[in-house]
């Protein structure tokens, strides 16, 4: 398959997300494509520079990092699966009210215009709260696919959540089929 993976700015899953998508590029096509967050600022995570690198070359091509670049991808079909790892509560909110004001929102959106699956692996400290309405207008929006995701840390952080990156796979064939992995909500 032709998989876009999309990387937004929740830094610290970014070890999670790298090996989500070296596994996905033994065996699929991957075009890398990163948010503005993503593309330029630095973390105690690593650099952009360092995250630009690495991820092109897990999908042996340049990350996409403008909206110019990703437009393209509705009108030429150049996507079966678009998967957005991690889609921070930011990304979120943009995704369900129709905002493509990015790289990674606006290659949903022109992706999403065609009719395929968009994979979506929140990570967002605030999925108990301000962003549960906007998660719950995608899980019941056509064509957007939930990777299975659970609280992280409900003592110290009782509304954030993450996905299982590593169930990003099982939710792109599934997702491809036009069925959500279940259960979405983990333990």
């Amino acid at each position: 398959m032709n998989i876009g993976f999309a990387v937004c700015g929740s830094f610290c899953t970014y070890a999670s997300v790298f090996a989500a998508m070296e596994n996905l590029a033994h065996t699929h096509r991957l075009t890398p494509i990163f948010s503005h967050s993503s593309a330029t600022l630095d973390s105690r995570f690593g650099t952009a520079k360092e995250h630009l690198r690495r991820a092109s070359e897990i999908c042996g091509k340049e990350v996409l990092t403008t909206i110019t670049q990703v437009e393209p991808i509705g009108p030429k079909k150049l996507l079966d699966v678009l998967v957005i790892a991690p889609c921070t509560g930011n990304t979120l909110a943009k995704l369900a009210h129709g905002i493509a004001d990015g790289p990674v929102t606006m290659a949903a959106k022109s992706h999403l215009r065609n009719g395929r699956p968009l994979v979506i692996a929140v990570s967002t400290n605030d999925a108990l709260a301000g962003a549960a309405e906007n998660i719950g207008r995608l899980l019941n929006r056509k064509h957007c696919y939930f990777v299975p995701f659970g609280q992280d840390d409900p003592e110290k952080k009782p509304n954030s959540m993450v996905a299982d990156f590593s169930k990003i796979p099982q939710t792109i064939v599934l997702a491809a089929a036009g069925k959500q992995l279940q259960p979405i909500i983990l333990r």
